[in-house]
């Protein structure tokens, strides 16, 4: 796969802001406000909505065709996603590959957005796994120090950053209809090392993976990258609980013990020579680092350390 180059956005350009999946931005506006005001401080960029941003239950042909106008517009120079979902797999469909192939912007989204990076990875144009508007921006007292020094590079500076533990975590934030999302965080509790797995070697290649659940959809609809080599790779840390769900502390850190061992020993039975890290913060928890999708990344075994190349 031959992968074209994403220029930066420079101060003063716009970037739009998407709702790909659920248009949470409707639900809790004020959550949304804060989030782009943030966002601009930040990054000194504009952000713009478009018509479904705010939009509960758009089609997935509008929908699409906010992201084609993003993307056809060349004073648009980033796309963000509000947040994930569950149904943006009937999204891709209508995407236009002409359009981001002509002028490459940086993507930003996880979750169901896992969709759409695929998609851009397949197309050949990279992306950024982690990050949106409505859980990592919006809420709590402010940005997390390394997910605000990651959307930087993402966006603006292109430099190489290592991958580095909080040292807390927290699954989910206050409700958005809670006063006190505005400026609170949730409950945080501190984190656990990471795990390595695999050979004393140092590893640099390009991205690709996302979201377990997602995946299998991909799988399905036939969408798979047809070159294997993006198995190799991390683990995120896993969510273990919810606003209805609530085990102990000793409960939470057995279940990501579990999926860890789990991920740990599936890739050692089909690949034992693959390097593994389970960890590192850019899955579903905060704080949360974005990550490169279709970009270079570095897993150093040997040092026990991680970089990303946010070029």
């Amino acid at each position: 796969m031959e992968f074209v180059s994403v220029p930066k956005a420079r101060p003063g350009d716009k970037v739009a802001v998407l709702s790909p999946s659920f248009a949470a931005p409707a639900v809790a506006p004020r959550i949304n406000e804060q989030a782009l005001e943030r966002l601009a401080a930040l990054t000194e960029l504009e952000p713009v909505e478009f018509p479904t941003t705010r939009e509960l239950g758009a089609s997935a042909r509008d929908r699409a065709a906010d992201f084609n106008a993003a993307f056809a517009d060349p004073d648009i120079r980033a796309v963000l996603a509000t947040i994930g979902g569950d149904d943006q797999i009937t999204v891709v469909p209508h995407l236009d590959a002409e359009l981001v192939r002509r002028d490459p912007k940086p993507f930003l989204g996880y979750s169901d957005n896992t969709n759409i990076l695929n998609w851009l990875w397949t197309h050949g144009v990279p992306g950024y796994y982690v990050g949106s508007t409505q859980v990592q921006l919006g809420p709590g007292p402010g940005i997390d120090p390394i997910h605000a020094q990651a959307l930087r590079a993402a966006l603006l500076t292109g430099e190489r950053l290592e991958i580095t533990e909080p040292g807390e975590s927290e699954d989910f934030g206050r409700d958005w209809n809670d006063p006190r999302a505005l400026t609170e965080s949730g409950e945080r509790e501190p984190t656990e090392a990471w795990v390595w797995s695999g050979p004393s070697t140092s590893v640099t290649g390009r991205t690709w993976g996302g979201c377990i659940e997602v995946i299998q959809w991909i799988l399905t609809a036939g969408r798979f990258p047809s070159d294997l080599a993006v198995l190799d790779g991390g683990v995120a840390r896993p969510p273990t609980s919810d606003f209805t769900v609530r085990p102990s502390a000793e409960e939470r850190k057995a279940k990501r013990d579990e999926q860890r061992d789990m991920a740990i020993s599936l890739v050692d039975r089909y690949n034992p020579d693959a390097l593994v890290v389970v960890g590192p913060p850019f899955g579903h928890t905060r704080p949360q680092w974005i990550v490169p999708y279709g970009g270079q990344m570095t897993v150093d075994g040997s040092a026990k350390r991680l970089f990303a190349d946010y070029r």
